[in-house]
């Protein structure tokens, strides 16, 4: 039998650590309930999308995840990238249908940074002709 399941995600600028081992359902994230630390219900569906597809009990794993940095979004799409390539681990045969439904996929997408002289990345101060 397996002992921990290590794996990270990332989305934006969050970063998320992943550890899976059999257990009781015991799911924290950065020592808090994951239904306190995620208190919208859309965060919550993307976190146990991984679950619904492949139809596993969620009761029969402990999940300890510590996350840092990025807004509530990102870090719930770091941790489901995380879960995903956790329960790869687990068992391969999973990885057709997380593939299929994109959820190993990274999203590489950061902001692009402010420049100089704009008002944004790309907007620029309105143009005065006189």
């Amino acid at each position: 039998m397996i002992e921990q399941i290590n794996a990270v995600g990332r989305r934006k600028t969050a970063v998320a650590r992943v550890y899976l081992r059999p257990g009781t359902g015991n799911f924290r994230i950065n020592k808090r309930d994951f239904e306190s630390y995620l208190n919208n219900s859309v965060l919550l569906m993307k976190v146990n999308r991984p679950f619904e597809l492949l139809a596993i009990n969620r009761s029969n794993y402990d999940i300890l995840v510590n996350v840092r940095g990025g807004g509530t979004n990102g870090q719930a799409e770091a941790i489901r990238l995380g879960i995903c390539r956790a329960l790869e681990k687990l068992n391969p045969e999973f990885r057709p249908i997380l593939k299929k439904e994109g959820l190993l996929t990274v999203d590489a997408r950061q902001v692009e940074r402010k420049k100089y002289g704009h008002k944004k990345a790309r907007r620029s101060f309105q143009f005065s002709k006189r």
